[in-house]
């Protein structure tokens, strides 16, 4: 999947589902586990010992929950990609998440498969979110339904037109390797099509690329 391991940190404190996880990542080519812990207690520490790529994040944990934990290591260490883990679909905890810099937000419910590559897709720049939570988001945005009704298409950002299909998928939830396959070109072409749409929409995140597309009717 990748020329060089993806140093993932999970911490999740059903010990049946860590001891799942260890092993998934363990036994998949591409990843390596470099630690899994019951909490945050110690994250700050751990970030700065460990420096993981991506950190598999559950949320309800003892003494210090995920949240606390996501918003420590965004302070310390913004690189590090937070890819949430979790059986809760409030919208109060998926958007304290995503506010506090979450780049993903999975139920516990995906798929092994699909876990190895959102966590893939969190690396690489993605924004990977279980379906149902992704339409959460989107409802969250204000005025979004009125924009789509009073909007018309707009292609006022000059948008190509494998921009826009690529657009399109992401807006359906596409991971990167889906697109690749779909439109019959690399992961490496995705994402350069993806950081020119980026640039063209003047957004930062695939979160905030859908919404707008969404939004004014881009595609």
């Amino acid at each position: 999947m990748t020329s060089y391991p993806i140093k993932i940190v999970v911490y999740e404190d059903n010990p049946d589902l860590r001891e799942g996880l260890s092993v998934l990542l363990k036994g998949s080519m591409g990843f390596e586990l470099i630690g899994a812990f019951v909490n945050c207690e110690k994250v700050a520490e751990q970030m700065q010992e460990l420096k993981p790529d991506v950190v598999l994040m559950d949320i309800d944990m003892p003494i210090a929950n995920g949240i606390k934990g996501l918003k420590t290591i965004k302070q310390i260490s913004p690189a590090i990609n937070v890819l949430m883990f979790t059986v809760f679909e409030d919208n109060e905890y998926i958007f304290e998440a995503i506010c506090s810099g979450a780049v993903g937000y999975l139920l516990k419910r995906t798929p092994p498969a699909r876990l190895l590559e959102a966590i893939y897709d969190a690396h690489h720049g993605g924004a990977p979110m279980t379906s149902s939570i992704a339409r959460k988001v989107l409802q969250m945005l204000p005025s979004q339904q009125n924009a789509m009704v009073k909007l018309p298409y707009d292609n006022s950002h000059n948008l190509t037109e494998r921009e826009t299909e690529i657009l399109s998928l992401l807006v359906k939830g596409n991971s990167y390797k889906m697109i690749a396959d779909k439109c019959g070109i690399s992961m490496d072409t995705v994402r350069s099509h993806i950081k020119k749409i980026y640039e063209k929409l003047h957004v930062h995140s695939q979160t905030e690329a859908v919404a707008k597309a969404i939004h004014e009717r881009i595609v």
